[in-house]
């Protein structure tokens, strides 16, 4: 049995209180135990329980404090310490490594543009940039995506255009949301990936609904579904796992855990083992994985999709990473945290730098002047991306009123009419406003 095999298998153990010692909620590596399969059955008249006769709760073990280990292919100096996990593949590793670069860009860009108001909002991915390359690469294109609103790199991973990106952020005529939605809510139909929304966990119930489908259709794909450990605090979440547990839906519940929620950190969001003790609770297969290690996560994600097309069973990843920068532009994060704290991170556990040392350590990387004239082409494309979308116009005002109904209801043709009748009348005054922005 393979490493990650068995780490899965061992995640998917149930909880059981056991008549000879005492019981913990999680047994040990050693122990070996494995989650029966399920199977239908009727409800008996009898309790067929196994039964003890010495009365005891399971305890607290306090397992904030001695959290389970985590799946790790390579260190953070990049030398790997699973050898029969490395992908071994220039091709792959650089496809990572560059699309890496084209998000951190992209976000260094969009970041600054905010700060100068030329938009409203942005969010960044540094730091995270490992589980989301790691999980994107593991996925077929058939494969359905619910993101929660820090997933653009499995997006970009799909083919989505840094030009896409930034016109959905301006709200541009060239938007596919038609300026409807907040900055860096993408979604593509083209690509399986859902729009993202901004409330909080309601993509999870949603993706399994989505799955089931898939399973009723007997289609040869799955359905990944990605959160924050926050997000894994809502209601949706517990339903979304119970749910694709007693159903078995073909759903891959994809944690970032990148310890805060907004401001709240995970050492007061929760007292249990992470999110991944969770999965266990309802009786799915779950593995914690370093998600600042790339191929950890692609195994992972790999091996996740392969039970969750091949035998229908739902699984739940916890990557374990950090969010280096602010929640969003609307956040001071060093008003809750150090900066040594985020220094910290950045110079120790950096996914970028650890897979450019495993490059390295390869022989693939190239001299650092090439990594950084290439960095520095890639900044040039996104701001000649930025320049193209500033100067394209807003989308038409009949736009307010389109892709809900296939009939406009005459409650919304009377609002048209009586908007249409004020555009007409102030006509003027709207074209300056327009000229002034153009």
């Amino acid at each position: 049995m393979s490493l990650l095999s068995a780490a899965f298998r061992l995640s998917a153990c149930r909880a059981a209180l056991r008549p000879a010692a005492s019981s913990r909620l999680y047994p040990c590596a050693s122990a070996g135990l494995r989650l029966q399969p399920g199977r239908a059955a009727s409800v008996s008249a009898t309790n067929d329980n196994e039964w003890i006769h010495k009365f005891a709760f399971e305890e607290n073990f306090n397992a904030i404090d001695r959290p389970r280990p985590g799946f790790q292919v390579m260190d953070t100096s990049g030398e790997v310490l699973a050898p029969e996990y490395d992908p071994n593949d220039k091709d792959l590793s650089w496809r990572m490594y560059t699309t890496m670069l084209q998000l951190n860009a992209l976000d260094n860009v969009m970041y600054d543009i905010q700060r100068q108001g030329k938009i409203s909002f942005y969010m960044t991915h540094y730091g995270e940039e490992a589980a989301l390359m790691g999980s994107a690469s593991s996925l077929n294109s058939e494969d359905v995506v619910y993101g929660q609103y820090r997933e653009a790199g499995v997006l970009m991973w799909r083919g989505y255009t840094t030009q896409q990106m930034i016109d959905q952020c301006f709200g541009n005529k060239d938007d596919p949301g038609r300026g409807r939605q907040m900055p860096v809510h993408y979604g593509c139909p083209e690509l399986n990936f859902h729009t993202i929304s901004s409330p909080l966990g309601t993509q999870i119930p949603q993706a399994v609904g989505s799955a089931y489908a898939q399973k009723l259709r007997k289609e040869n794909a799955c359905t990944i579904v990605y959160m924050g450990d926050g997000a894994a605090s809502e209601g949706d979440f517990h339903a979304g796992l119970n749910f694709a547990a007693t159903l078995r839906a073909p759903v891959i519940f994809f944690c970032r855990n990148n310890k805060y929620a907004i401001s709240t950190s995970v050492k007061e969001q929760y007292r249990g083992d992470g999110i991944v003790s969770r999965g266990v609770g309802y009786g799915i297969d779950a593995i914690r994985v370093d998600g600042n290690d790339v191929f950890a996560v692609q195994h992972a994600t790999r091996e996740a999709r392969r039970r969750a097309v091949e035998e229908q069973k739902p699984t739940l990843i916890e990557a374990m990473t950090y969010r280096v920068g602010h929640h969003s532009t609307s956040d001071d994060s060093t008003r809750y945290r150090s900066m040594e704290e985020i220094e910290a991170w950045k110079e120790n556990n950096n996914p970028i730098t650890r897979l450019a040392r495993y490059l390295e350590k390869k022989g693939w990387f190239h001299s650092e002047a090439e990594d950084a004239e290439m960095r520095k082409s890639m900044r040039k494309k996104v701001v000649q991306a930025l320049r193209l979308a500033e100067k394209k116009p807003f989308p038409a005002v009949e736009h307010l009123f389109s892709d809900v109904y296939d009939v406009l209801p005459s409650h919304l043709q009377e609002q048209k009419n009586s908007l249409d009748k004020h555009l007409a009348r102030h006509q003027a005054d709207y074209e300056k406003i327009l000229s002034q922005h153009a």
